[in-house]
């Protein structure tokens, strides 16, 4: 089993009823090896709520659509239990809704469409997003704490490429960034790994901005595509709206075989200084 499989554990602690209402809950554990500083990192958090959302519709275990706000800073190194509530359940789609709790407080609250994306190899889309063009992977440098400005344990669990235009604070001199991704400990990406990696990689306005350090996300819709084959995904991401301290942000992700993976949105708050 890999470091993502272990760190995303859940187990059922209160049995779910069947049909529309039906709610059950998951205890699991927040580690500190996904931080981002002293804080977890939002894609890991949503990884490891959509687990249980995966146990608790398991004919349909992809998020095909998931949507998570983010209330508090999750707690490093602690508990925490996740219930779910299941609000429709159909042929090709189930419908449910967790919220993640620690020390009392919800911290995240999720609403997701559960199905299944089905083999890795079906036909092409008849309309997709092309992968941008990068440089290989071992002509990109690796994300760098010092530069971003915050420490980074989240590097002990993956390793991330910037491309070599984009990896120098503010030298991009846009709110744009690509890179590749992948775990270190070689365990292939899913579509639950996509969650994460949706949310793993330094913030599009480290392009513009320079050293930003930690940019907590108000709000993160991922919409997973497809299941990815394995090797390495590319990822572009880049804002074009930052104003008052927000900013939005979109991001593609894309598998070795270069198919569209994930396509993904997020608001949140840029804080310098």
């Amino acid at each position: 089993m890999s470091h993502f499989d272990d760190d995303t554990r859940v187990v059922p602690i209160e049995p779910g009823l069947d049909g529309p209402g039906g709610a059950a809950s998951f205890s699991g554990q927040v580690q500190p090896a996904w931080n981002i500083g002293a804080n977890p990192n939002g894609g890991y958090l949503l990884a490891l709520a959509a687990q249980a959302l995966r146990q608790r519709t398991p004919i349909h275990p992809d998020a095909l659509s998931i949507t998570v706000h983010y209330l508090r800073p999750g707690l490093s190194g602690q508990p925490c239990c996740i219930d779910t509530q299941l609000l429709r359940s159909g042929r090709t789609l189930s419908t449910v809704r967790a919220t993640l709790v620690q020390d009392g407080s919800a911290r995240l609250e999720l609403l997701a469409a559960m199905g299944d994306l089905g083999d890795p190899d079906a036909a092409p889309p008849l309309l997709t997003m092309l992968r941008p063009d990068m440089p290989p992977p071992e002509a990109c440098p690796t994300r760098s704490a010092p530069a971003q400005g915050v420490e980074l344990p989240i590097l002990q669990r993956l390793d991330v490429r910037l491309h070599p235009d984009d990896a120098v604070p503010g030298a991009a001199g846009r709110a744009r960034l690509r890179g590749w991704i992948r775990f270190t400990d070689g365990r292939a990406p899913d579509a639950l790994a996509c969650l994460l990696m949706a949310d793993a990689f330094p913030p599009a306005v480290f392009g513009m901005l320079g050293m930003v350090g930690w940019v907590p996300t108000i709000e993160l819709t991922v919409h997973v595509r497809r299941r990815p084959v394995p090797g390495w995904l590319l990822g572009r991401f880049e804002s074009h709206d930052l104003s008052d301290g927000r900013m939005v942000e979109d991001g593609a992700l894309w598998d070795a075989a270069g198919h569209l993976v994930v396509q993904s949105r997020q608001l949140a708050l840029v804080r310098r200084g």
